[in-house]
C-alpha cells in the first residue's frame, strides 16, 4: 500500500491511498487528486519521501520538475539503530567503542548539513575500523547495516538537502504529518490486533472509502453516482 497526504499552501489537505499492485492507474489517480487541489504545471511542488524507488518513480511522473527531498527520519533512524548495536556490543577496548560512537555522531552531523561527500567518507572510515576488530557475533550485523546505509545514501544522494538550513527557515524536513495520516488511513482497519486478512482488491477498495471519509468527499461521491440522492451538507459519520 502507498499512503500519503498532499498539503497545498492554501486550501484543504487531502489524504490518498491505494494498493499499487491492484490499482491499474495509480499514477493517474494521484495526479487527479493533486489537480483537484489546483496544481499547475509550472507550480513549485516539494515531495518528501523515505527514498523508496517505487514512491520516487511515482513522484517523477506526477511532476518531473518538482523538488524531491529524502526526509530526515529514515536515515537518522538507521544511524540510531547502528548506535544501539554498538552500545550493546561487548568490545574489549572502551576507547574503540567511544571512537566508533563518535564517528557515528560525526556521520549524523555531516548528513544534517547535507554534506553527502563527508557522510560517505565517514561511512568508509567506519567500515575500515570494523575490519580491524576481532570477530564477534554482532560484528556481521553492524557491518551489513553499515553497507546497507552506504548504498542507501548513494542511491539518494541527489535528494539530500541541507536539513539544518531547511529547519531554520521553517521548511519541512520530515513527514511526521504522513505518519499520522498512515495511522488515520490504515491503522483503523489494518492493525494486526484486528486478526483480519485482506485481499489486494478488498484493501484497495477500503482505502478509497477511508480516504473519501477523511477528505469529506464521501457524500459528494455518492451524489455523483446517484443523482436522485438528496443534497445535504451533512457528512456521513467516520465509521469507514
Amino acid at each position: 500500500m502507498i499512503v500519503g497526504k498532499s498539503i497545498p499552501a492554501e486550501g484543504q489537505a487531502k489524504c490518498f491511498g491505494f494498493v499499487q499492485q491492484y490499482d491499474t492507474k495509480p499514477k493517474r489517480r494521484l495526479f487527479e487528486l493533486l489537480k483537484s487541489q489546483g496544481m499547475q504545471n509550472n507550480q513549485q511542488v516539494v515531495f518528501l519521501s523515505d527514498g523508496g524507488e517505487t514512491v520516487r518513480n511515482l513522484q517523477f511522473y506526477l511532476h518531473p520538475y518538482a523538488e524531491y527531498i529524502l526526509e530526515w527520519f529514515p536515515p537518522t533512524m538507521r544511524i540510531t539503530v547502528m548506535k544501539q548495536m554498538v552500545a550493546g556490543w561487548r568490545i574489549r577496548s572502551k576507547r574503540t567503542r567511544v571512537r566508533i560512537e563518535r564517528t557515528l555522531e560525526h556521520l549524523k552531523w555531516a548528513l544534517w548539513h547535507g554534506n553527502v561527500y563527508k557522510t560517505l567518507q565517514k561511512l568508509e572510515e567506519l567500515g575500515e575500523e570494523l575490519e580491524m576488530l576481532e570477530p564477534s557475533p554482532n560484528l556481521p550485523k553492524l557491518t551489513q547495516a553499515l553497507q546497507d546505509f552506504s548504498h542507501y545514501i548513494e542511491a539518494n544522494h541527489a535528494f539530500i538537502p541541507n536539513y539544518g538550513d531547511r529547519y531554520r527557515y521553517g521548511e519541512k524536513i520530515a513527514t511526521g504529518f504522513v505518519e499520522s495520516t498512515v495511522n488515520q488511513v490504515i491503522s483503523k482497519r489494518f492493525v494486526k490486533r484486528q486478526q483480519m486478512r485482506w485481499t489486494k482488491k478488498g484493501a484497495h477498495l477500503l482505502l478509497q472509502v477511508r480516504t473519501k471519509v477523511l477528505n469529506k468527499e464521501l457524500r459528494s461521491t455518492f451524489e455523483h453516482w446517484y443523482t436522485k440522492m438528496s443534497p445535504t451538507q451533512e457528512e456521513l459519520p467516520l465509521a469507514a
